[in-house]
């Protein structure tokens, strides 16, 4: 068989796990804190016809010659997150939380000893005065401990260092606790479970707990601000992406057009005997 007719597969396949990505960042053009994927194409096996040589070192004979390859197609290099800023929406919501700069939110299910990663800051108090997310999953504070205003309190409020102060029932000052802020080394290593979720993985490496961990001077909330009343939406351009949508359409139709000559030299071969 022809070698195009499978390097025109490996074509078709790459590009359709290419749409799949487009199709899902678009989708999730208004998910608040989604950060979009972009993928990387790379070649992959060479059939080698002649191997190169060197040339003849006294000045006689032939020279050297070059390679000759022939290319097997195409497969997946990469789809990597971009963990680039997302715009800022105002909510009028004291509990809705936006990280402006590097970081997520450490939220658990069950209190700290299961731990996700988010950008989304959709928060809210719950009956007992915990600060948990949309699914009920606890955000967690410097301490790894859940983060709780008495329901009874008459006020509270969170500043730009994330730092959650309220006024008790008796007009007290309650003990201010700090939301915690995780930062990776490699962001782009963490794995994405749904939910607006990330888990840690050896790739991205562990997040430092405390800023004893980190350089001096580099401390966690180091160019890092949390904007109280907003959300940070998603980072998808969907300029960017309906660009990407025609180029891999048309990569798509020119691995399909590879295919269709293909079979059609293989039919003029097959017509050879008549």
């Amino acid at each position: 068989m022809m070698r195009s007719l499978y390097s025109g597969v490996s074509g078709l396949r790459t590009h359709q796990t290419r749409m799949d990505v487009i199709g899902d960042n678009i989708a999730n053009v208004n998910t608040v804190g989604f950060k979009r994927s972009a993928v990387t194409f790379k070649d992959v096996f060479y059939q080698t016809l002649r191997g190169g040589s060197a040339g003849n070192s006294g000045g006689t004979g032939m020279g050297g010659t070059n390679p000759q390859q022939i290319g097997l197609g195409v497969t997946l290099g990469s789809i990597d997150v971009v963990h680039t800023q997302g715009a800022a929406a105002s909510t009028g919501n004291g509990t809705d939380l936006m990280i402006q700069g590097d970081g997520f939110f450490r939220v658990s299910p069950d209190g700290g000893t299961t731990i996700y990663f988010t950008r989304a800051g959709a928060f809210h108090f719950d009956s007992n005065g915990d600060l948990v997310n949309a699914d009920g999953m606890y955000v967690l504070d410097i301490n790894g401990n859940k983060i709780n205003v008495p329901p009874d309190a008459r006020s509270y409020s969170i500043d730009k260092t994330g730092t959650v102060n309220y006024i008790q029932s008796d007009g007290k000052s309650g003990t201010p606790v700090v939301i915690s802020i995780a930062k990776f080394a490699n962001p782009t290593g963490l794995e994405k479970i749904g939910q607006n979720l990330y888990r840690e993985t050896t790739s991205s490496g562990a997040a430092p707990t405390s800023d004893t961990d980190l350089t001096p001077g580099q401390g966690l909330l180091a160019n890092t601000t949390i904007i109280p009343s907003a959300l940070e939406m998603s980072n998808v351009d969907l300029a960017q992406e309906f660009t990407d949508m025609i180029i891999t359409e048309r990569g798509f139709q020119a691995n399909a057009r590879t295919i269709t000559t293909s079979d059609q030299m293989l039919q003029e071969l097959v017509n050879l005997k008549r």
